[in-house]
């Protein structure tokens, strides 16, 4: 029976070697997963971070789109108000000139009525036929001749009218053509 022994150790040996191998093993695989575990964590956190930094930088362009847009709204609602009040005042001075030369043309027809009325007398109280045409020529040359003047100042106070309401549009196309310019120019 001495062969018993040795089985009987042999076995030991093996279990021991088996225990020993499981032991190992189980080590091994613990090792192993706690590593699997502390690198899917470090990726997730890095992951976590790299999203929170492009989440952030996100919304940092966002909110700076957001400003630039309602600036912009803004500098084209002021625009539009100074267009708004530029095309009032050019209105109100076209008005104001236009009742002007209304007032200048019906002086000038009155003075030519007055005149022409002065004519008539003047040709009543006339002793010939000579000098009512003596008359006549002559208050038709001063009659054209005060047309041409009354005429001449007209035009120059449809000039100005013209100038004066057109100065507040004028003004405002200058300031567009200068916002349209900085754009190009930067």
């Amino acid at each position: 029976m001495p062969a018993k022994p040795k089985t009987i150790a042999a076995t030991t040996d093996v279990t021991q070697i088996v225990a020993d191998a499981a032991a190992s093993s189980s080590a091994q695989a613990q090792k192993l997963i706690e590593d699997s575990t502390a690198q899917a964590q470090k990726i997730i956190e890095e992951s976590t971070s790299q999203a929170r930094i492009v989440l952030e930088k996100s919304m940092e362009q966002a909110q700076k789109t957001a400003a630039d847009m309602s600036k912009a709204a803004e500098d084209a609602a002021a625009f539009s108000r100074g267009n708004v009040e530029a095309f009032t005042k050019a209105a109100q001075l076209y008005f104001t000139g236009v009742q002007d030369l209304g007032r200048q043309v019906v002086a000038s027809m009155q003075g030519m009525s007055d005149h022409a009325l002065e004519g008539v007398k003047a040709m009543t109280s006339a002793r010939s036929l000579k000098d009512v045409a003596d008359l006549q020529a002559s208050l038709a040359r001063t009659a054209f001749e005060k047309s041409m003047a009354d005429a001449t100042k007209l035009q120059e106070a449809a000039m100005k009218v013209a100038e004066e309401s057109f100065a507040p549009i004028s003004a405002r196309v200058t300031v567009a053509v200068e916002k349209l310019a900085r754009p190009i120019a930067a």
